[in-house]
């Protein structure tokens, strides 16, 4: 049995406790994301570090946008009007710098997003296997949590095959541990992509985010770790 229920499903329970591990870490900010019924105001993705906190530009097609803006925990939706959400995206993603435009529209959808690590181990027992959130969650900011679990079924699928094709069980044996080296190295990577950009109100934090930034965007090596973790790592790493 493949478990790929999510996060809240029954698979990731059915793992006796006394099997199991798990780690968490929840962070102290949210995400108020936002849907408008108007077209992506640059065809390219907006990280943006503010000191009145995180901002994301992103494209859901076409014709209609996604935003992100860092809330803390628990806000309620209800203290966000239209109006003061699109006057905060303005000013984190830097409306007016270098002539670029940020261009409202009818906003249909609003949602606070708690941010969050988790992981549990093994991704086996017995004859149930973890794929995906069932198995691990990570926050959004480094778009690993689809990626991770795409890869947990590139790994998974030959291993059954050869399990039940074949008879050999040795890439079914080594499924968790194989997957887990991916997962903790997506988990760090979604960390600190989420610790750089996201702002604390601690002064001497700042400071390091913004020496992080500069050095990943001026630095090659910088640049080049970074999109090696973003755009993906080979399937097995």
């Amino acid at each position: 049995m493949v478990g790929c229920d999510g996060s809240f499903g029954p698979s990731r329970a059915s793992v006796p406790p006394a099997v199991r591990q798990t780690w968490e870490k929840v962070y102290p900010y949210s995400w108020l994301g936002i849907l408008a019924d108007v077209a992506p105001s640059t065809d390219e993705l907006i990280y943006a570090w503010h000191p009145e906190g995180f901002a994301l530009h992103s494209m859901r097609s076409a014709t209609v946008s996604r935003l992100y803006l860092q809330v803390p925990s628990g806000t309620p939706i209800e203290e966000w009007s239209d109006d003061r959400i699109w006057e905060a995206l303005a000013t984190r993603l830097g409306h007016g710098q270098d002539g670029w435009q940020l261009t409202p529209g009818p906003i249909t959808e609003k949602s606070v997003l708690p941010m969050r690590s988790f992981v549990q181990t093994p991704m086996r027992h017995g004859r149930l296997f973890l794929a995906g959130d069932a198995a691990h969650i990570v926050p959004p900011t480094g778009a690993k949590g689809l990626n991770l679990a795409v890869a947990d079924v590139a790994l998974l699928a030959p291993a059954l095959g050869a399990l039940l094709r074949d008879g050999d069980p040795r890439p079914a044996d080594a499924y968790s541990d194989d997957a887990l080296r991916r997962v903790w190295r997506s988990t760090h990577f979604s960390w600190w992509m989420t610790t750089m950009l996201h702002t604390s109100g601690d002064p001497f934090d700042a400071q390091l985010q913004l020496a992080q930034l500069r050095w990943v965007t001026s630095s090659e090596a910088g640049a080049t770790g970074l999109a090696e973790n973003y755009a993906g790592l080979p399937i097995g790493f």
